[in-house]
């Protein structure tokens, strides 16, 4: 197995779709020229923000083959292939392996719930098992797996039973519990964050990678948070801390996920709405969620002041 550790801005990429909500593979190698100008060191591809569980398997994989092609090798992509099905979760890994992606990740099921430490650790062992030579990330996401395992313990266990387990995606927003992750066996687990108003605690924490949502609209931003804490200027970092809440609290005044694409879209990018039960945003949402980013200076927040598009 290659091992590896992940650094910098990771965005949680997007599926684009087309109006009738099928997907549209074209659009992947403009995103993806989008997000590498932005300054992003890697994808994570068909998460909770690409809707991958909202994508049926073949999608899945047409997504994961486009993004892997497009990035051509210039950052690492990550393949998320939690599945209700575990035998689709091991199929999409070895699929993610065959195409030459960098790293797998997966949720664990949600229908039925992971119970106990000992069961979530076999049930990604036969996940990660698909994919035996690429790195495997467990992505903790208890707000929509409702799993809350204590993931120290899991990582210790599952660090003996799953040979390529290279850490976490860690979506929580314990910090205690993130930090403890970090710090086990010297350091041994790659633990990556994955609360984008919480970067800077984390980085004071230890983190030296963020996997998110908001990477994709405002990577500039979160570069500002990473560049003022490696210089020790705690105060800036901390004002562009707050610059991102106060985008991901207008954002949030829509519902999120459509409302990502929607400034994705004014960005020119062709991504569609959502598929539902998410949807998309009327032209009346469109409009306001335009005149909440323009009251709060959004334009300032990217690096190259790229203006809204009509």
């Amino acid at each position: 197995m290659t091992t590896t550790t992940l650094s910098g801005l990771i965005a949680a990429t997007y599926t684009p779709l087309n109006d009738g909500g099928d997907v549209n593979l074209s659009a992947i190698p403009q995103m993806v020229d989008y997000l590498l100008s932005q300054g992003v060191s890697g994808l994570y591809v068909c998460g909770s923000t690409g809707e991958g569980m909202s994508l049926t398997s073949d999608e899945r994989r047409a997504v994961a083959s486009a993004y892997v092609e497009a990035t051509a090798k210039h950052i690492p992509v990550i393949v998320q292939v939690g599945h209700n099905s575990v035998h689709e979760a091991c199929q999409l890994a070895e699929h993610a392996q065959a195409i030459g992606a960098d790293v797998i990740s997966a949720t664990c099921p949600s229908y039925f719930k992971v119970a106990d430490v000992a069961m979530l650790v076999e049930t990604m062992a036969e996940v990660a098992g698909g994919a035996p030579d690429l790195p495997f990330y467990y992505y903790h996401i208890p707000a929509l797996t409702g799993s809350a395992i204590d993931m120290g313990e899991f990582l210790l266990k599952g660090g003996e039973r799953i040979p390529n387990l290279a850490g976490l995606k860690y979506t929580d927003t314990k910090l205690f519990e993130f930090q403890h992750c970090l710090e086990l066996q010297d350091g041994r687990f790659d633990v990556v964050w994955g609360c984008d108003e919480m970067l800077l605690g984390a980085l004071a924490t230890g983190a030296r990678a963020g996997i998110g949502s908001t990477y994709n609209i405002a990577a500039p931003l979160y570069r500002r948070i990473i560049e003022a804490f490696n210089q020790g200027d705690i105060e800036r970092a901390r004002h562009w801390q707050s610059r991102s809440i106060e985008m991901i609290r207008a954002i949030g005044r829509y519902p999120f996920h459509p409302a990502m694409k929607a400034i994705l879209e004014m960005r020119g990018l062709s991504v569609g709405g959502c598929r539902l039960p998410q949807g998309r945003l009327s032209m009346a949402e469109t409009k306001s969620l335009r005149a909440d980013l323009e009251a709060i200076g959004f334009n300032e927040l990217q690096a190259a002041n790229l203006p809204l598009a009509e």
